[in-house]
């Protein structure tokens, strides 16, 4: 962290907060478990997405029993099915601004090296360890490494005949053949602690005696109507729906307004909440923008202004800067804490923005009405035509009232409407001015 800050998650393995230290120095190696992809991605993918890419950034799986019977539902054929919808979720992933992985490996590009990790399990066992490799267990906490083929359901060779992995020793392989069998991070949604991820622990372990996951993160449910979201209970809405309805930085704003590990409900108002929000943040950046544009032509260094004079920081700024900065490092550090900066300095940080550019706003149109005021007396209405239409182009009106100008916010006029505004301009002249 730039402040020193010592990044502490919480790992699922030992229960407790734990200082980050990557194995490799400089080098961080993470695997996150993806989706089932047999139909589009709900907002409980999009959580573990968004969660795991705030940890991405702060650096800088499938279930083919589901797939299948959906494919079969849809008379598709399940690879083709799987393959669409994965597409779909990596959409889905890039609407939300969410990082590409360095890696994204899928299940049935990774077939050989399933294989041989089963092989090195077996190879092994010969220790007396029990093992299964089909449904007919030696013991209850058996689980099956290579299934079977059925009638219709896609199948692989393999020295135990035709069939297909199971569930676990899939992203087992996947994660060792990308990361070796020693990583740092092993993420997922809070509903694979078991038996997902405690069999990819009892797999790995028994391929490679060396295996070892430093740290184990899991993220916690969205719930709707108080029951977890998901596709098996049909109580889901997709990523795709709620963006048709929303702004995709308004989804990501409402998945991080609670603690990744935190169950986040799901409701309305909260979307719309989030919404505003986002609105407010852009409405803001476009203010800066426009209000920084006269000063865009020369390039401008950090405390340096045009024609090399200094310009100073306000105290006030400088203090909301660097509490900003603070409880960024204080609050990202301890275990990716992301709510309490969505207020707290950063509302502060956008107040004192919009405050500061209502001031030069104001002080802006001032001079330019001063401006529009020299022309008109000089009769180069052109001019003043000019300025007024500008000034409307970017939402200011201004009205003559007597002897004076004032101004107000207006929607922005469009071009074709701006024709007029010399003539309006030659309209509103007192007539001693115009003869």
């Amino acid at each position: 962290m730039a402040n020193n800050e010592e990044l502490k998650l919480y790992n699922s393995m030992t229960q407790q907060k734990e200082v980050f230290k990557p194995q490799i120095p400089g080098k961080v190696s993470m695997y996150v478990c993806g989706v089932t992809s047999y139909d589009f991605s709900h907002l409980g993918h999009a959580r573990a997405a968004v969660a795991f890419d705030i940890l991405l950034r702060l650096y800088y799986n499938n279930d083919d029993v589901q797939i299948i019977r959906r494919a079969n539902k849809l008379g598709e054929d399940p690879l083709t099915l799987s393959s669409r919808f994965c597409e779909e979720y990596l959409v889905d992933i890039t609407e939300l601004q969410c990082l590409v992985p360095t890696h994204q490996p899928r299940v049935t590009d990774h077939m050989e090296q399933i294989k041989d990790m089963i092989t090195q399990r077996l190879e092994n066992n010969r220790a007396g360890e029990p093992v299964a490799v089909d449904s007919r267990k030696h013991n209850p906490t058996d689980f099956a490494l290579w299934k079977a083929a059925k009638p219709g359901d896609p199948s692989w060779e393999s020295p135990w005949g035709p069939g297909r992995p199971g569930w676990h020793i899939e992203c087992s392989a996947m994660s060792a053949h990308y990361l070796t069998f020693k990583f740092d991070i092993h993420g997922g949604g809070i509903d694979l602690i078991f038996p997902h991820h405690e069999n990819e622990i009892g797999q790995s372990c028994a391929a490679c005696e060396e295996s070892s996951v430093s740290y184990w993160l899991h993220n916690g449910h969205v719930r709707n109507n108080n029951e977890k979201m998901s596709k098996s209970l049909g109580n889901f809405f997709t990523i795709c729906q709620i963006t048709e309805q929303y702004y995709r930085l308004a989804l990501r704003h409402f998945l991080i307004s609670a603690h990744y590990r935190s169950p986040l409900s799901y409701f309305v108002l909260q979307l719309e909440g989030a919404s505003d929000t986002v609105f407010y943040i852009y409405h803001t950046l476009q203010y800066c923008e426009e209000a920084l544009l006269p000063f865009q032509e020369e390039s401008l260094k950090e405390g340096s202004g045009q024609n090399g004079n200094m310009v100073a920081i306000a105290a006030d700024a400088q203090r909301c800067i660097s509490r900003l900065r603070e409880e960024f490092e204080t609050k990202m550090s301890d275990d990716l804490n992301t709510s309490p900066l969505l207020a707290g300095a950063f509302q502060e940080a956008l107040k004192l923005i919009n405050s500061s550019l209502g001031m030069l706003i104001s002080l802006c149109i001032c001079t330019f009405i001063e401006n529009r005021a020299v022309a008109r007396k000089s009769h180069d209405f052109k001019k003043s035509g000019q300025i007024r239409t500008d000034l409307s182009a970017k939402g200011f009106a201004l009205m003559d009232v007597g002897k004076e100008t004032v101004w107000r916010p207006c929607i922005p006029v469009e071009k074709e409407e701006q024709a007029t505004t010399v003539v309006e301009e030659l309209m509103l002249l007192p007539q001693s001015a115009s003869s």
